[in-house]
């Protein structure tokens, strides 16, 4: 019995100790993930003080076909001003080692989207995140994307806040 409660004693203290996070979030994705398929958060009541960090989180599998990733993101303010980035991320080493953390066939990956973010407006601020990946010499996107099994949305304070 006590080392049942030492175990739940170090879970808790774990997940306790991310101070720094205001949001996370993710959505499943299943059967692939559709080109056309946009992934949704909504954030509001966000401090609009302090600086905030803002990542892409998502998890693959080893049915993941590619060694990087090229995402379109949509950041739409309250007052209806909107931001759109074309980004690429590296998934895998040059020697086919995935990158990311975790011990089975899921890896989990924290690619920063945007750095120092003031959400000023009040209101709620809609993020939208697309998949852009298309094979190496391909007009046309892959139609349905295997292996990313989650995508999420993560918001923190800086480490020194």
């Amino acid at each position: 019995m006590h080392k049942v409660g030492i175990v739940i004693l170090l879970v808790i203290t774990m997940i306790s100790c991310d101070t720094n996070r205001v949001y996370d979030n993710y959505q499943t994705v299943t059967n692939g993930w559709n080109i056309n398929e946009s992934i949704q958060f909504e954030i509001s009541d966000v401090d609009s003080i302090t600086p905030h960090n803002v990542f892409i989180t998502l998890r693959n599998t080893n049915e993941y076909k590619y060694s990087n990733l090229f995402l379109i993101t949509k950041m739409d303010f309250p007052n209806g001003k909107q931001l759109t980035d074309t980004l690429e991320y590296p998934m895998a080493t040059p020697e086919g080692k995935w990158l990311g953390t975790g011990f089975n066939d899921v890896k989990e990956n924290k690619l920063w989207y945007k750095e120092g973010v003031r959400f000023r407006e009040s209101g709620t601020y809609n993020f939208s995140i697309k998949h852009a990946v298309r094979k190496n010499g391909s007009i046309t996107g892959d139609e349905r994307l295997e292996g990313i099994t989650e995508v999420g949305l993560r918001i923190e304070r800086p480490q020194n806040q």
